[in-house]
Protein backbone atom coordinates (compact mmCIF):
# COMPACT_ATOMS: atom_id res chain seq x y z
CA UNK A 1 0.00 0.00 0.00
CA UNK A 2 1.27 3.62 -0.87
CA UNK A 3 2.75 5.90 1.92
CA UNK A 4 0.51 8.37 -0.03
CA UNK A 5 -2.69 7.07 1.76
CA UNK A 6 -1.63 7.00 5.12
CA UNK A 7 0.50 10.86 4.17
CA UNK A 8 -2.79 12.29 1.99
CA UNK A 9 0.02 13.31 0.01
CA UNK A 10 -1.20 13.55 -3.59
CA UNK A 11 0.84 12.51 -7.07
CA UNK A 12 1.77 16.57 -7.33
CA UNK A 13 3.36 16.84 -3.46
CA UNK A 14 0.36 18.27 -2.13
CA UNK A 15 -1.83 17.87 0.79
CA UNK A 16 -5.32 18.98 0.76
CA UNK A 17 -4.30 21.34 -2.34
CA UNK A 18 -1.36 22.90 -0.30
CA UNK A 19 2.02 21.86 -2.01
CA UNK A 20 4.46 20.49 0.36
CA UNK A 21 7.41 21.86 -1.17
CA UNK A 22 5.78 26.03 -0.40
CA UNK A 23 5.55 24.66 3.33
CA UNK A 24 9.20 24.07 3.34
CA UNK A 25 10.04 27.27 1.59
CA UNK A 26 7.59 29.56 3.68
CA UNK A 27 8.55 28.04 7.00
CA UNK A 28 11.16 25.61 6.61
CA UNK A 29 12.17 21.79 7.90
CA UNK A 30 11.86 19.91 9.82
CA UNK A 31 8.48 20.80 9.97
CA UNK A 32 5.29 19.59 11.59
CA UNK A 33 2.12 19.21 9.12
CA UNK A 34 -1.45 18.71 9.97
CA UNK A 35 -4.74 18.14 8.29
CA UNK A 36 -7.79 19.73 10.25
CA UNK A 37 -10.12 18.07 7.93
CA UNK A 38 -8.58 14.44 8.23
CA UNK A 39 -9.16 14.89 12.39
CA UNK A 40 -12.77 15.97 12.18
CA UNK A 41 -13.21 12.81 10.14
CA UNK A 42 -10.97 10.29 12.67
CA UNK A 43 -13.18 12.12 15.08
CA UNK A 44 -16.78 11.42 13.43
CA UNK A 45 -15.89 7.77 12.71
CA UNK A 46 -16.07 6.64 16.23
CA UNK A 47 -19.73 7.77 16.41
CA UNK A 48 -20.84 6.28 13.02
CA UNK A 49 -22.17 2.95 14.34
CA UNK A 50 -25.26 3.92 13.56
CA UNK A 51 -26.16 2.82 17.57
CA UNK A 52 -28.62 5.17 19.12
CA UNK A 53 -26.20 5.13 22.41
CA UNK A 54 -23.51 7.80 21.62
CA UNK A 55 -20.06 7.30 22.37
CA UNK A 56 -18.72 9.89 24.64
CA UNK A 57 -14.87 11.03 23.53
CA UNK A 58 -12.12 12.25 25.52
CA UNK A 59 -9.27 13.36 23.56
CA UNK A 60 -5.80 12.34 25.06
CA UNK A 61 -4.48 15.30 25.20
CA UNK A 62 -0.82 13.86 25.82
CA UNK A 63 -1.09 12.63 21.80
CA UNK A 64 -0.34 16.37 20.26
CA UNK A 65 -1.07 18.75 22.84
CA UNK A 66 -1.04 22.08 20.55
CA UNK A 67 -3.63 25.23 21.41
CA UNK A 68 -4.84 25.11 17.65
CA UNK A 69 -5.95 21.70 17.60
CA UNK A 70 -7.06 21.84 21.19
CA UNK A 71 -9.77 23.98 20.08
CA UNK A 72 -10.55 22.13 16.81
CA UNK A 73 -11.54 19.43 19.36
CA UNK A 74 -13.20 21.27 21.92
CA UNK A 75 -15.58 23.33 19.30
CA UNK A 76 -16.30 19.90 18.31
CA UNK A 77 -17.75 18.81 21.51
CA UNK A 78 -15.11 16.47 22.16
CA UNK A 79 -14.09 16.36 25.90
CA UNK A 80 -10.22 15.69 27.19
CA UNK A 81 -8.43 13.33 29.22
CA UNK A 82 -5.45 15.07 30.59
CA UNK A 83 -2.53 13.64 32.99
CA UNK A 84 -1.25 16.94 34.27
CA UNK A 85 -1.86 20.52 36.02
CA UNK A 86 0.22 21.38 32.36
CA UNK A 87 -2.26 19.68 30.23
CA UNK A 88 -5.17 21.10 31.91
CA UNK A 89 -3.94 24.40 31.34
CA UNK A 90 -3.70 24.07 28.01
CA UNK A 91 -7.38 23.07 27.35
CA UNK A 92 -8.77 25.88 29.34
CA UNK A 93 -6.70 28.16 27.66
CA UNK A 94 -7.88 26.32 24.58
CA UNK A 95 -11.66 26.97 25.55
CA UNK A 96 -11.76 23.64 27.11
CA UNK A 97 -14.83 23.11 29.44
CA UNK A 98 -13.85 22.31 32.95
CA UNK A 99 -16.54 19.73 33.33
CA UNK A 100 -15.53 18.21 29.70
CA UNK A 101 -12.32 17.15 31.50
CA UNK A 102 -10.93 13.75 32.95
CA UNK A 103 -8.04 13.52 34.80
CA UNK A 104 -5.69 10.04 34.75
CA UNK A 105 -2.41 9.40 35.91
CA UNK A 106 -0.86 7.39 38.56
CA UNK A 107 1.10 10.35 40.80
CA UNK A 108 -0.98 13.56 40.77
CA UNK A 109 0.36 15.95 42.68
CA UNK A 110 -1.46 18.11 45.49
CA UNK A 111 -1.20 21.28 43.53
CA UNK A 112 -2.42 19.65 40.21
CA UNK A 113 -5.45 18.11 42.27
CA UNK A 114 -6.34 21.33 44.14
CA UNK A 115 -6.50 23.05 40.28
CA UNK A 116 -8.24 20.70 39.22
CA UNK A 117 -10.55 20.48 42.08
CA UNK A 118 -10.79 24.44 41.65
CA UNK A 119 -12.17 24.40 38.33
CA UNK A 120 -14.87 21.65 39.14
CA UNK A 121 -13.15 19.06 36.53
CA UNK A 122 -15.84 16.20 34.78
CA UNK A 123 -13.86 13.31 36.88
CA UNK A 124 -10.85 11.80 38.47
CA UNK A 125 -9.79 8.61 37.36
CA UNK A 126 -7.79 7.54 40.68
CA UNK A 127 -5.11 4.70 40.34
CA UNK A 128 -4.47 3.93 43.70
CA UNK A 129 -5.34 3.74 47.57
CA UNK A 130 -3.20 6.41 48.54
CA UNK A 131 -4.21 8.67 45.40
CA UNK A 132 -7.90 8.45 46.76
CA UNK A 133 -7.45 8.94 50.37
CA UNK A 134 -5.56 12.19 49.31
CA UNK A 135 -7.93 13.05 47.14
CA UNK A 136 -10.92 12.87 49.30
CA UNK A 137 -8.91 15.19 51.95
CA UNK A 138 -8.05 17.90 49.40
CA UNK A 139 -11.54 17.91 48.32
CA UNK A 140 -13.22 18.18 51.93
CA UNK A 141 -10.09 20.76 53.00
CA UNK A 142 -11.58 22.63 49.80
CA UNK A 143 -15.36 22.01 50.62
CA UNK A 144 -16.16 20.82 47.57
CA UNK A 145 -16.98 17.11 46.34
CA UNK A 146 -14.74 15.29 44.04
CA UNK A 147 -16.66 13.31 41.50
CA UNK A 148 -14.21 10.11 41.23
CA UNK A 149 -13.95 6.55 39.24
CA UNK A 150 -10.79 4.44 39.61
CA UNK A 151 -8.90 3.06 37.02
CA UNK A 152 -9.20 -0.56 37.18
CA UNK A 153 -6.27 -2.85 36.09
CA UNK A 154 -8.08 -5.25 34.45
CA UNK A 155 -4.47 -7.82 33.57
CA UNK A 156 -5.38 -7.91 29.98
CA UNK A 157 -2.67 -8.08 27.05
CA UNK A 158 -3.15 -5.81 24.47
CA UNK A 159 -0.45 -7.25 22.29
CA UNK A 160 1.46 -3.90 21.68
CA UNK A 161 5.06 -2.97 22.60
CA UNK A 162 5.55 -3.29 26.28
CA UNK A 163 6.47 0.58 26.73
CA UNK A 164 3.26 0.93 26.46
CA UNK A 165 1.44 -1.35 27.33
CA UNK A 166 -0.83 -0.19 30.44
CA UNK A 167 -3.36 -3.00 31.41
CA UNK A 168 -1.12 -6.07 32.92
CA UNK A 169 -0.91 -6.58 36.39
CA UNK A 170 3.10 -6.14 36.34
CA UNK A 171 2.45 -2.38 34.84
CA UNK A 172 1.98 0.70 37.29
CA UNK A 173 -1.02 1.73 36.75
CA UNK A 174 -4.37 1.45 38.21
CA UNK A 175 -5.95 -0.60 41.16
CA UNK A 176 -5.54 -4.18 40.65
CA UNK A 177 -9.24 -5.95 39.49
CA UNK A 178 -9.35 -8.00 42.84
CA UNK A 179 -8.48 -5.01 44.97
CA UNK A 180 -11.15 -2.49 43.33
CA UNK A 181 -14.41 -3.52 45.44
CA UNK A 182 -13.28 -2.98 48.76
CA UNK A 183 -11.77 0.32 47.35
CA UNK A 184 -15.26 1.62 45.90
CA UNK A 185 -16.62 0.54 49.04
CA UNK A 186 -14.50 2.88 50.96
CA UNK A 187 -14.90 5.29 48.11
CA UNK A 188 -18.43 5.72 48.49
CA UNK A 189 -18.20 6.10 52.37
CA UNK A 190 -16.33 9.40 51.83
CA UNK A 191 -18.54 12.10 51.89
CA UNK A 192 -16.10 14.36 49.96
CA UNK A 193 -15.94 11.97 47.02
CA UNK A 194 -18.57 10.90 44.68
CA UNK A 195 -18.43 8.22 42.68
CA UNK A 196 -19.15 8.37 38.77
CA UNK A 197 -17.79 5.24 36.99
CA UNK A 198 -15.52 2.77 36.17
CA UNK A 199 -12.52 3.23 33.89
CA UNK A 200 -9.55 1.32 32.80
CA UNK A 201 -7.23 1.61 29.66
CA UNK A 202 -4.53 -1.32 28.30
CA UNK A 203 -2.42 0.62 26.31
CA UNK A 204 -1.32 2.00 23.01
CA UNK A 205 -1.21 1.26 19.01
CA UNK A 206 -3.49 -1.51 19.49
CA UNK A 207 -4.48 -2.92 16.42
CA UNK A 208 -7.39 -5.73 17.30
CA UNK A 209 -10.77 -5.30 19.05
CA UNK A 210 -10.40 -8.90 20.94
CA UNK A 211 -7.87 -6.99 23.65
CA UNK A 212 -10.57 -4.51 24.45
CA UNK A 213 -13.60 -6.51 24.48
CA UNK A 214 -11.47 -8.78 27.23
CA UNK A 215 -11.30 -5.71 29.00
CA UNK A 216 -14.53 -4.93 29.69
CA UNK A 217 -15.48 -8.74 30.43
CA UNK A 218 -13.01 -8.39 32.89
CA UNK A 219 -14.86 -5.28 34.34
CA UNK A 220 -18.40 -6.20 33.86
CA UNK A 221 -18.95 -8.09 36.85
CA UNK A 222 -17.59 -5.54 38.85
CA UNK A 223 -19.66 -2.73 37.23
CA UNK A 224 -22.50 -5.17 38.08
CA UNK A 225 -21.99 -5.56 41.56
CA UNK A 226 -21.46 -2.21 41.99
CA UNK A 227 -24.78 -1.20 40.51
CA UNK A 228 -26.50 -3.74 42.20
CA UNK A 229 -25.27 -2.55 45.70
CA UNK A 230 -26.72 1.22 44.59
CA UNK A 231 -23.56 3.01 43.69
CA UNK A 232 -24.20 5.72 41.33
CA UNK A 233 -22.01 4.95 38.74
CA UNK A 234 -23.09 6.98 35.04
CA UNK A 235 -19.95 5.81 32.83
CA UNK A 236 -17.93 2.90 32.17
CA UNK A 237 -14.63 4.47 30.67
CA UNK A 238 -12.46 1.59 28.57
CA UNK A 239 -9.94 4.80 27.70
CA UNK A 240 -8.21 4.97 24.46
CA UNK A 241 -5.19 2.89 22.34
CA UNK A 242 -6.72 2.33 19.19
CA UNK A 243 -3.74 2.05 16.48
CA UNK A 244 -3.81 3.28 13.18
CA UNK A 245 -2.73 1.97 9.51
CA UNK A 246 0.60 2.02 8.79
CA UNK A 247 2.57 1.04 5.03
CA UNK A 248 3.66 -2.27 7.18
CA UNK A 249 0.26 -3.14 9.43
CA UNK A 250 -2.86 -1.67 7.52
CA UNK A 251 -5.32 -3.89 9.24
CA UNK A 252 -6.39 -1.62 11.84
CA UNK A 253 -9.87 -2.32 13.06
CA UNK A 254 -12.06 1.05 12.29
CA UNK A 255 -12.97 3.15 15.32
CA UNK A 256 -16.76 2.55 14.75
CA UNK A 257 -16.10 -1.22 14.30
CA UNK A 258 -14.49 -0.69 18.07
CA UNK A 259 -17.33 1.53 19.44
CA UNK A 260 -20.28 -0.77 17.90
CA UNK A 261 -18.14 -3.80 19.58
CA UNK A 262 -17.64 -2.28 23.00
CA UNK A 263 -21.45 -0.73 23.22
CA UNK A 264 -22.76 -4.18 22.11
CA UNK A 265 -20.94 -5.86 25.13
CA UNK A 266 -22.21 -2.97 27.08
CA UNK A 267 -25.94 -3.92 26.30
CA UNK A 268 -28.55 -2.39 28.43
CA UNK A 269 -26.87 -1.51 31.32
CA UNK A 270 -27.53 2.68 31.91
CA UNK A 271 -24.44 3.71 31.58
CA UNK A 272 -22.58 5.82 29.05
CA UNK A 273 -19.70 4.35 27.36
CA UNK A 274 -16.59 6.90 27.31
CA UNK A 275 -13.29 6.67 24.95
CA UNK A 276 -10.12 8.20 25.56
CA UNK A 277 -8.89 8.58 21.54
CA UNK A 278 -5.56 10.03 21.35
CA UNK A 279 -3.21 8.25 18.06
CA UNK A 280 -6.37 7.13 16.33
CA UNK A 281 -7.54 11.05 15.62
CA UNK A 282 -4.42 12.72 15.13
CA UNK A 283 -2.03 10.15 14.22
CA UNK A 284 -2.80 9.93 10.59
CA UNK A 285 -3.48 13.17 10.36
CA UNK A 286 0.00 14.70 10.55
CA UNK A 287 3.76 14.28 8.54
CA UNK A 288 6.78 15.61 9.42
CA UNK A 289 8.04 17.42 6.39
CA UNK A 290 12.19 16.99 6.13
CA UNK A 291 15.28 17.84 3.95
CA UNK A 292 17.51 15.42 2.48
CA UNK A 293 21.25 16.55 3.35
CA UNK A 294 23.19 14.69 2.72
CA UNK A 295 23.30 10.82 0.84
CA UNK A 296 26.56 8.42 1.78
CA UNK A 297 27.42 5.18 0.40
CA UNK A 298 30.18 2.99 3.12
CA UNK A 299 30.54 -0.31 3.71
CA UNK A 300 28.31 -1.82 1.58
CA UNK A 301 25.23 0.74 2.80
CA UNK A 302 23.73 4.08 1.47
CA UNK A 303 22.38 6.42 3.69
CA UNK A 304 19.84 8.62 3.56
CA UNK A 305 20.84 11.83 6.17
CA UNK A 306 17.85 14.32 6.81
CA UNK A 307 17.64 17.25 8.71
CA UNK A 308 15.16 15.81 11.16
CA UNK A 309 16.25 13.56 13.71
CA UNK A 310 15.27 11.96 16.89
CA UNK A 311 14.68 14.38 18.92
CA UNK A 312 12.16 15.77 16.78
CA UNK A 313 10.35 12.70 16.57
CA UNK A 314 11.59 10.01 18.92
CA UNK A 315 9.37 6.37 18.17
CA UNK A 316 11.24 4.55 16.53
CA UNK A 317 14.50 5.22 18.55
CA UNK A 318 12.53 4.71 21.52
CA UNK A 319 10.04 1.90 20.58
CA UNK A 320 11.80 0.81 17.37
CA UNK A 321 9.03 2.00 15.23
CA UNK A 322 9.27 2.05 11.53
CA UNK A 323 7.61 4.73 10.02
CA UNK A 324 6.36 5.27 6.62
CA UNK A 325 8.07 7.67 4.55
CA UNK A 326 7.60 9.48 1.14
CA UNK A 327 10.06 11.47 -1.08
CA UNK A 328 7.60 14.21 -1.99
CA UNK A 329 10.25 15.39 -4.53
CA UNK A 330 10.78 12.16 -6.24
CA UNK A 331 9.25 8.71 -7.39
CA UNK A 332 11.01 5.76 -6.10
CA UNK A 333 12.61 3.92 -9.18
CA UNK A 334 12.74 0.26 -6.94
CA UNK A 335 16.63 0.89 -7.19
CA UNK A 336 17.97 -0.45 -3.75
CA UNK A 337 17.05 0.24 -0.60
CA UNK A 338 18.77 3.38 1.72
CA UNK A 339 19.28 3.81 5.59
CA UNK A 340 16.90 6.84 6.80
CA UNK A 341 18.98 8.43 8.93
CA UNK A 342 19.43 11.95 11.13
CA UNK A 343 22.25 14.24 12.33
CA UNK A 344 21.98 13.68 15.84
CA UNK A 345 25.08 11.78 17.35
CA UNK A 346 23.56 8.95 18.29
CA UNK A 347 23.30 5.67 15.98
CA UNK A 348 19.93 5.33 17.42
CA UNK A 349 19.13 8.57 15.44
CA UNK A 350 17.78 5.81 12.64
CA UNK A 351 14.40 6.00 11.10
CA UNK A 352 14.77 3.39 9.50
CA UNK A 353 17.49 0.93 7.94
CA UNK A 354 16.70 -0.54 4.53
CA UNK A 355 14.19 1.48 3.23
CA UNK A 356 12.82 1.66 -0.13
CA UNK A 357 13.23 5.28 -0.58
CA UNK A 358 16.02 6.95 -3.14
CA UNK A 359 16.83 10.38 -3.02
CA UNK A 360 19.72 12.98 -3.56
CA UNK A 361 20.62 16.58 -1.60
CA UNK A 362 17.73 19.13 -1.17
CA UNK A 363 14.64 16.30 -1.75
CA UNK A 364 11.73 16.55 0.66
CA UNK A 365 10.81 13.81 2.46
CA UNK A 366 7.28 13.35 4.46
CA UNK A 367 7.67 11.13 7.69
CA UNK A 368 4.15 10.06 8.18
CA UNK A 369 1.73 9.14 11.11
CA UNK A 370 3.45 11.51 13.23
CA UNK A 371 0.70 13.91 14.15
CA UNK A 372 0.44 11.68 17.62
CA UNK A 373 3.48 11.95 20.10
CA UNK A 374 5.56 13.01 17.41
CA UNK A 375 5.59 17.14 18.55
CA UNK A 376 4.57 16.29 22.04
CA UNK A 377 7.90 14.06 22.67
CA UNK A 378 10.54 16.60 21.00
CA UNK A 379 13.66 17.59 23.16
CA UNK A 380 16.16 20.13 22.32
CA UNK A 381 18.38 17.12 22.47
CA UNK A 382 21.89 18.13 20.86
CA UNK A 383 20.38 21.83 21.32
CA UNK A 384 18.53 20.98 18.48
CA UNK A 385 15.51 23.67 18.20
CA UNK A 386 12.50 22.07 18.08
CA UNK A 387 10.29 22.41 14.64
CA UNK A 388 7.14 24.86 13.66
CA UNK A 389 4.17 23.44 13.17
CA UNK A 390 1.45 24.37 10.57
CA UNK A 391 -2.23 23.27 10.21
CA UNK A 392 -3.78 22.93 6.90
CA UNK A 393 -7.53 23.75 6.85
CA UNK A 394 -10.13 24.87 3.75
CA UNK A 395 -6.62 24.60 1.73
CA UNK A 396 -5.08 26.98 3.58
CA UNK A 397 -2.26 26.90 6.09
CA UNK A 398 -1.31 28.62 8.80
CA UNK A 399 1.44 28.52 11.36
CA UNK A 400 0.22 27.40 14.47
CA UNK A 401 3.70 27.21 16.65
CA UNK A 402 6.69 28.97 15.87
CA UNK A 403 10.07 27.28 15.25
CA UNK A 404 12.27 28.17 18.44
CA UNK A 405 15.06 29.96 18.23
CA UNK A 406 18.79 29.22 19.36
CA UNK A 407 17.81 31.87 22.53
CA UNK A 408 15.05 29.73 23.00
CA UNK A 409 16.84 27.12 24.12
CA UNK A 410 18.82 29.20 26.96
CA UNK A 411 16.19 31.56 28.04
CA UNK A 412 15.88 29.32 30.86
CA UNK A 413 19.26 29.18 31.79
CA UNK A 414 21.03 31.36 34.64
CA UNK A 415 24.81 32.10 33.23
Amino acid sequence: MRAEFFSGVDEHGCVDGVSLASLADAFGTPLYVYRAAAMRAALHAYHAHGLERQVALYYAVKANSNLVLLRLFAEAGTGFDIVSGGELERVLRAGGAPSSVVFSGVAKSDAEIACALAVDIGCFNVESPAELRRLAELAASAGVVAPVALRVNPDVDAGTHPYISTGLRGNKFGVAIADAPALYREALQLPSLKVVGVGCHIGSQIRAIAPFLAAMDSLLPLVDALLAEGAPLEHLDMGGGLGIATEDAPEVPSAADLSRALLSRLGDRPLRLCLQPGRSLVGNAGLLLSRVVFTKAQSERRFLMLDAAMNDYIRPALYQVRPTMLNVSRPYDGAGRMDVVGPVCETGDTFARDFPMSGERGDLVAICGTGAYGFSMASSYNSRPRPAEVLIEDGKARLIRHRESLEDLWAQEVL
